[in-house]
């Protein structure tokens, strides 16, 4: 890849997302560079509110797609045209001028990574956890920090697994691990706490560490799902 030529492809996942998309596009074209950013693109699952439609009228492509964030993701890698694709989730805002910090990373050979994190809350709590964004282990990573990776990496590593309902970005990252150095970037993105104050802080986050460890102890795809359908679907 010709680091100093490349581009970005922003590939966001969506469904029934119309009270966060304008913010996080206006967010985009606010706080990055327009001759990085190749596009973005919206992939959605299959919403039935205005969230496409909201999109088309705010200028970005819109990509169709089964419902899924794996098969979203795939999908959007697929038709993007940027040499680097960066996954955000619609209620994760990145740090200011996050494009030229994604290209500084290539440049120095990281051809994946992340940011770290912090939520949109006061909580002792979710800032606790936050905290160890910074630290570069598998178990410290999430699909809320976004994610980088140069498109060449991404169709190598066959992308996201679309056996995994829940936990795809973790499944690819900790494969990605395996090949390469996972470089994690000092800025912050900032992440909505919604589905934390809807369902409970600390019961969400015993549930995802449950499901995390459920993981590690060599449960599939469908046991995982099966887990957070019973306890974290609401």
């Amino acid at each position: 890849m010709k680091s100093n030529n490349a581009s970005i492809s922003v590939i966001i996942p969506v469904l029934n997302e119309e009270n966060s998309i304008v913010k996080v596009l206006h967010y985009l074209r606010q706080n990055s560079t327009p001759n990085l950013i190749k596009e973005i693109l919206i992939v959605d699952g299959g919403s039935t509110d205005k969230t496409v439609k909201i999109a088309r009228d705010n200028g970005v492509s819109v990509i169709h797609s089964p419902k899924g964030r794996a098969k979203q993701m795939n999908l959007g890698a697929k038709n993007a045209k940027g040499e680097i694709l960066y996954f955000l989730h619609v209620d994760t805002l990145p740090p200011k001028h996050f494009d030229q910090r994604i290209l500084n990373a290539i440049r120095d050979k990281h051809e994946v990574g992340c940011f770290q994190m912090r939520f949109d809350s006061n909580s002792r709590f979710l800032k606790f956890f936050a905290w160890f964004s910074r630290v570069n282990h598998t178990l410290c990573r999430g699909g809320d920090q976004s994610l980088f990776i140069s498109r060449e990496l991404f169709f190598k590593a066959r992308g996201f697994n679309e056996d995994y309902l829940v936990y795809e970005d973790n499944e690819f990252i900790g494969r990605l691990y395996k090949k390469t150095c996972f470089k994690i970037l000092p800025q912050q993105v900032r992440t909505s706490a919604r589905r934390y104050e809807d369902r409970g802080i600390v019961q969400l986050q015993y549930h995802f560490g449950i499901i995390h460890l459920n993981h590690y102890l060599g449960a599939g795809p469908e046991k995982l799902y099966e887990y957070y359908r019973k306890n974290v679907i609401v």
